[in-house]
């Protein structure tokens, strides 16, 4: 009897499955049903140049670079002269009652004049320009500074671009993660229903205790609970890239990229991109001239103006209630003709106001030379943080790609040992568990080394040029 047991012992577990009193196979609870259709798959190039023809940030900074455009006219600067057209007409109607302090011949006061309902009207028409010839050079000074705000303008729209195509690439590679992860669960929950028809087995042909099948399944089940909010994590992430896409949140995809780290970055190259090319520091710079600007314009203030003046007006004045002497009668006044001069403006003394502005505005001067500083400063700090994360996920990526190879060993040989009765099932959940956190250890290292190349990529601002590159 015991070299029957012994023998039976020895078989493998699925051919004891085989048997008649076997329970019958479900079908995978990680599948999708067949009507579903599969989502189109989104690369993350795909991905960004959605993002910078939808993302809204994107598009409102790109109308404020319009408008900042738009301003760039000499006309704008005060440089061009002014040419109004004026037109004035109006109508009256009067009772008109003239007495005098007179006396006819016998002695009685002079009747009065009277008119009821007497009617005017005036028609005033010109046109007139202005011409502003100098102004201590302040209109020469102001056009330069509308160019300077629209190159300002430009540099905070590049660095938006840059800023939103690092969110989109994290937002892509938070789905990757997450979809990485639902696969993990899914072949946690394959090694799981092996479980589950081994120890079914061994219950059925009376080897193995029915507890033994209950606790697989309700690790089963807890895979199972950990898949499904696995699930609503990746629905979450892909909520959040369509948002950043500037489309429907509902909009499935499936991502057709996976994480590639770079390993060559430079400190020294990455350093030296930022000085050069980063829109932030780009925009501190071109901020420092135009505050340059300002105060030059609050000094040309301090000059005398000077400006030409000319015009050409027509007036006209009918009056139906005019007297010539005793006589009632209507009048018509006319008068046409071309005006010019010269204008000037010499500013005396304002309480001192002009020197209170000036000093505000070298003050406004230096505060902004003491902002680049500190972009710099900042700049600085985070490409010396995001350096030091990208080293140090360097290595974790390695181990951690070591050590999945380990972890998928070990539950290769647990599975097998479990399949010939050499291992308890607590010891094969153990090495379950491990893989999966293995699996997901790997993920994480992975995508924050990757989060920490897109910030040195987006300080040194090589992520919408690379993209761009990447899309010829």
């Amino acid at each position: 009897m015991r070299r029957f047991l012994s023998f039976f012992l020895l078989l493998p577990f699925p051919l004891l499955a085989q048997q008649p009193a076997a329970a019958p196979q479900a079908k995978p609870q990680t599948e999708k049903p067949e009507t579903v259709a599969p989502a189109p798959a989104l690369t993350l190039a795909e991905a960004i140049r959605i993002g910078l023809e939808n993302n809204y940030n994107i598009r409102l900074v790109r109308q404020d670079e319009r408008i900042a455009e738009n301003n760039v006219t000499r006309g704008n600067a005060g440089q061009l002269p002014v040419v109004n057209g004026n037109l004035t007409r109006n109508f009256n109607r009067n009772n008109i009652n003239q007495r005098f302090g007179t006396t006819d011949a016998s002695g009685n006061p002079t009747a009065p004049r009277i008119v009821n309902g007497g009617t005017s009207n005036l028609l005033n028409t010109n046109v007139a320009a202005t011409w502003t010839i100098f102004d201590g050079f302040g209109m020469f000074i102001a056009y330069d500074r509308l160019r300077t705000v629209a190159q300002s303008q430009e540099q905070f729209t590049r660095a938006t671009a840059e800023e939103t195509v690092a969110d989109i690439t994290d937002a892509y590679f938070t789905v990757v993660r997450e979809a990485g992860k639902i696969r993990s669960f899914e072949e946690a929950l394959r090694i799981g229903q092996q479980r589950i028809d081994l120890t079914q087995a061994r219950a059925d042909v009376g080897v193995g205790a029915k507890v033994e099948v209950l606790t697989a399944r309700v690790d089963y089940n807890a895979d199972r609970s950990a898949l499904i909010q696995q699930q609503e994590a990746l629905k979450t992430a892909k909520v959040n890239l369509n948002n950043l896409l500037g489309r429907a949140p509902s909009v499935d995809f499936l991502p057709a990229d996976s994480i590639v780290v770079s390993r060559d970055l430079n400190r020294e190259t990455v350093t030296q991109a930022i000085r050069q090319n980063n829109p932030r520091l780009q925009q501190a710079r071109i901020n420092t001239e135009v505050a340059t600007y300002d105060r030059r314009l609050v000094r040309a203030s301090h000059f005398p103006q000077v400006g030409l003046t000319t015009g050409y007006g027509f007036n006209r004045n009918i009056n139906n209630a005019a007297f010539a002497g005793t006589q009632l009668t209507t009048s018509t006044n006319t008068t046409y003709g071309l005006n010019y001069g010269l204008v000037a403006s010499v500013p005396i003394f304002d309480g001192f106001n002009r020197n209170r502005l000036e000093q505000n505005a070298r003050i406004a001067e230096d505060q902004s030379k003491l902002q680049l500083e500190q972009t710099q400063l900042q700049l600085d700090a985070e490409a010396e943080q995001a350096y030091a994360q990208y080293q140090n996920r360097l290595q974790l990526l390695q181990l951690e790609e070591d050590n999945i190879q380990l972890a998928r060993q070990n539950v290769a040989i647990a599975l097998e040992r479990y399949r010939l009765g050499l291992l308890t099932p607590l010891a094969l959940r153990e090495a379950q568990r491990t893989q999966l956190d293995a699996e997901n250890r790997l993920l994480d290292i992975r995508f924050q080394a990757k989060q920490a190349e897109t910030v040195l990529r987006r300080l040194s601002s090589g992520l919408v040029q690379e993209q761009a590159d990447n899309g010829k």
